[in-house]
Order: C-alpha cells, then structure tokens, then sequence
C-alpha cells in the first residue's frame, strides 16, 4: 500500500486521469474530493466488499471455473512422440 501526506487543497493524480483532492480536514475527518472519467467506478470499499460477497454466494460459492476446467482435462505427455507421428528416427 502506498501512504502519501497531503495538506487541504493538495491533488494526487491517478492514471493521468484520475484526480484525489483534499478539500477539507476537520479533527480526525477529511473530506475527499475525487475527479474522474465518467466511466469508471467508484465504491466505498465495505460496499464492494459486500457486492463482491454476493457475487460470490450466487455463483455458487465462488467454484473457479476456469482451474476447474483445467484440472479436469486429461494429463498428456507433450514430450511423448505420437505413435502416428511420420517423423523418421
């Protein structure tokens, strides 16, 4: 994780397209101000974490489909000549 100290009115720049501004510091509050591509999105991280979970619960658990896939394929020995193979030794 990257740390940065920033004071009030003071950016980061993200992506060369995504701007963090420090609008206000009252005690132990700061009040962000974000700048960013009207595409992407934005999440408080306890609502995606909660939306991640339930994607997760629906697709069954969270089963990885794809190393599924690839565990259930028969092992084959790409090192082994083809007995059809019409190389000469």
């Amino acid at each position: 994780m990257l740390y940065l100290m920033r004071k009030q009115d003071e950016s980061i720049i993200i992506n060369n397209n995504i701007e963090l501004k420090v609008v206000e510091i009252k005690g132990k509050s700061v009040k962000l101000g974000f700048d960013f591509p009207k595409g992407a999105s934005v999440l408080r991280k306890e609502l995606y974490d909660k939306i991640m979970a339930e994607n997760k619960a629906a697709s069954g658990g969270g089963s990885n489909f794809s190393s599924d896939l690839i565990s259930s394929l028969p092992n084959v020995d790409l090192n082994k000549k083809s007995e059809n193979s019409d190389e000469k030794e």
